[in-house]
C-alpha cells in the first residue's frame, strides 16, 4: 500500500523537473520522487557514522605497464576476499585496462578497500559506488563468496 502526499513546487522547478523525467526516462513524477528519496535515504544511511552492510561497485581504468600494479591490485583482491564478490576486467588498448569489482560487507570496511586500490600509483579515475543493505540481503553481507570470472563458484546455487 502507497501513502499519498502533496507537494508544491514553483513552475520553473516543475518544468525543470519535467524535463530530468524525460531525459532519465521516467513514465512520471511519483517514480522519479521515490527514486530520488531513495537515494537520499541511501546516502545518508552510509554517511561516515554509519556502518551498516553494503554492496559496492569499484570501478577505475589502470595501466597495466605501471610497475608490477596488475599483480599488487590481485594480491590486494585476495587479501581481501571476504570483500570481493566478483571482477570485471576489460582491455581498452594495448596500455590501459579497466576493472569493475562488487563488493560486499560493511560500510566502512568496503570503503577502505576501495580508497586502498584508488590511492595506488598507475590508478585512474577510480569510483565507488555504494548501495546500503537491510533485512535478508544484509544477513550475507559478511561473508561474500569470492569470484573472478575465472570458473570459481559464486556459493550458492539459484532456485525457482
Amino acid at each position: 500500500m502507497s501513502e499519498r502526499f502533496t507537494m508544491s513546487v514553483e513552475p520553473q522547478l516543475a518544468q525543470e523537473f519535467d524535463e530530468f523525467l524525460k531525459r532519465k526516462g521516467y513514465s512520471n513524477r511519483s517514480e522519479a520522487v521515490r527514486d530520488l528519496i531513495r537515494g537520499a535515504l541511501a546516502s545518508e544511511h552510509l554517511g561516515s557514522e554509519s556502518d551498516g552492510p553494503c554492496v559496492g561497485v569499484l570501478s577505475y581504468m589502470y595501466d597495466h605497464h605501471e610497475r608490477e600494479l596488475s599483480k599488487r591490485l590481485t594480491q590486494t583482491h585476495h587479501a581481501h576476499y571476504n570483500l570481493t564478490v566478483t571482477t570485471l576486467h576489460m582491455h581498452l588498448d594495448h596500455d590501459l585496462c579497466v576493472e569493475s569489482v562488487l563488493l560486499k560487507g560493511h560500510a566502512s570496511d568496503v570503503q577502505a578497500f576501495a580508497e586502498s586500490v584508488m590511492a595506488r600509483p598507475g590508478i585512474r579515475h577510480g569510483q565507488l559506488h555504494r548501495i546500503p543493505l537491510d533485512g535478508e540481503a544484509a544477513a550475507g553481507a559478511g561473508g561474500a563468496a569470492h569470484a573472478h570470472g575465472h570458473g570459481h563458484g559464486h556459493g550458492h546455487s539459484h532456485h525457482d
